[in-house]
């Protein structure tokens, strides 16, 4: 561990649990954290946050502003809207505070949760809502945001990002001696992949490379109905060590101490110093997905203790106390949010639907004959119902 503030969990989640079985098995330990829950900000060895508190409201607007798409995308799928919705609410102080830390030439991988980090990438929240409506696949300009596809099949992504960071090794674009020339790739996944084949493969490649990658692990609790206890034995970042490879465990409610973490990881990566593996200790307090049910597998209670550790409401009660900003800025940033709804869903019943006709030419440069007349015998069995009444 390198250094931290204790936080010690709830009675019933402290130092270990017992399984049915007998089974002693460590659930949390000290983390590193920087702004308490009630907002105090506190020291951490070897990590301070080192930006101005506008700088930290920006992260509070982002916050909110990741928060109240994901609000939005999960009202519109209860409506029949969208076919699907893997909320992220709980998490937005572990999606900014690494978004935060993201540079230039980074690349980010993303699960699919990570729809605060992909808004400050630039990426449209329309774009992210055609996927979940079936109007188109997952589409946005990966290269020019440098925010990579959603990966929906679990921990697949750790893979790509390894090897897109050795690919930025041979490059050129790791350990150069102006940092401006440098690139890492940040990489995301829950506490569910881990227990995934593909994730420890890339552990393995990254530490034997020392490949520029930040394993980024959100770690919720729930790996759907599953419990963190119940994946692993030892705390997640443990389990990075016995790859070769530096972990600690953060804070993952607390944005200041995630952004301070995640930018010493990426630095080092840039500078050609190997993988980094970072638990963001934190809670999903929505559903795994909206077809999800959390109340079949968790108590009302656990979720009660987690919200008095809301990301937002600590950063809120900071920037307040300390006058960074005033209600006249809370109110103009809930004037920015409502616009943003109205947006998301407006824009989301003008998504257009897909024309099939279009999709035989999205699959080679140069469509072959064999697919050309397969869209002409298509087209002619969709003309035989023009003349069809409803």
């Amino acid at each position: 561990m390198l250094g931290g503030v204790i936080e010690r969990l709830d009675p019933d989640a402290t130092e270990s649990v017992v399984t049915p079985g007998g089974t002693r098995i460590v659930r949390s330990e000290e983390f590193i954290q920087l702004l308490t829950p009630e907002g105090e900000r506190v020291d951490a060895d070897g990590f301070s946050y080192d930006h101005d508190d506008a700088t930290l409201a920006a992260n509070l607007r982002h916050m909110v502003l990741g928060r109240r798409f994901d609000a939005e995308a999960t009202a519109l799928q209860r409506k029949g809207q969208l076919g699907l919705w893997p909320p992220s609410l709980g998490q937005e102080a572990a999606q900014v505070g690494s978004g935060a830390a993201v540079a230039a030439l980074d690349e980010v991988f993303p699960s699919y949760r990570e729809h605060a980090v992909a808004l400050m990438r630039g990426i449209d929240p329309l774009d992210m809502l055609k996927t979940m409506r079936g109007t188109a696949m997952v589409d946005w300009d990966s290269v020019d945001a440098r925010f990579h596809l959603y990966s929906f099949v679990i921990g697949t992504q750790s893979l790509h990002a390894v090897g897109y960071a050795m690919g930025m090794q041979r490059d050129g674009i790791v350990g150069n001696p102006d940092p401006a020339d440098n690139g890492a790739v940040l990489v995301y996944f829950g506490d569910g992949a881990t227990s995934q084949g593909d994730v420890s493969e890339a552990l393995v490649f990254a530490a034997s490379y020392q490949a520029p990658v930040v394993f980024f692990v959100q770690n919720n609790q729930w790996a759907i109905s599953e419990p963190i206890e119940r994946q692993s034995r030892i705390p997640l970042y443990r389990r990075a060590t016995g790859f070769g490879i530096p972990s600690l465990r953060v804070d993952g409610n607390d944005v200041l101490a995630v952004q301070a973490v995640t930018e010493w990881a990426l630095d080092r990566a840039r500078r050609g110093e190997g993988p980094t593996f970072i638990e963001a200790f934190t809670y999903r307090m929505g559903a795994h997905t909206t077809s999800d049910d959390p109340t079949k597998y968790r108590e009302r209670a656990e979720e009660e203790q987690w919200r008095a550790k809301d990301p937002i409401a600590r950063v809120r009660t900071y920037l307040l106390r300390t006058g960074a900003i005033d209600q006249a800025w809370l109110d103009a940033l809930d004037a920015e949010s409502e616009a943003l709804g109205v947006r998301i869903r407006e824009g989301c019943l003008e998504l257009p639907n897909p024309v099939l006709e279009d999709y035989w030419d999205r699959v080679y440069a140069q469509t072959p004959p064999g697919l050309v007349a397969q869209r002409e015998a298509y087209l002619a069995y969709e003309a035989s119902f023009e003349g069809d009444q409803a």
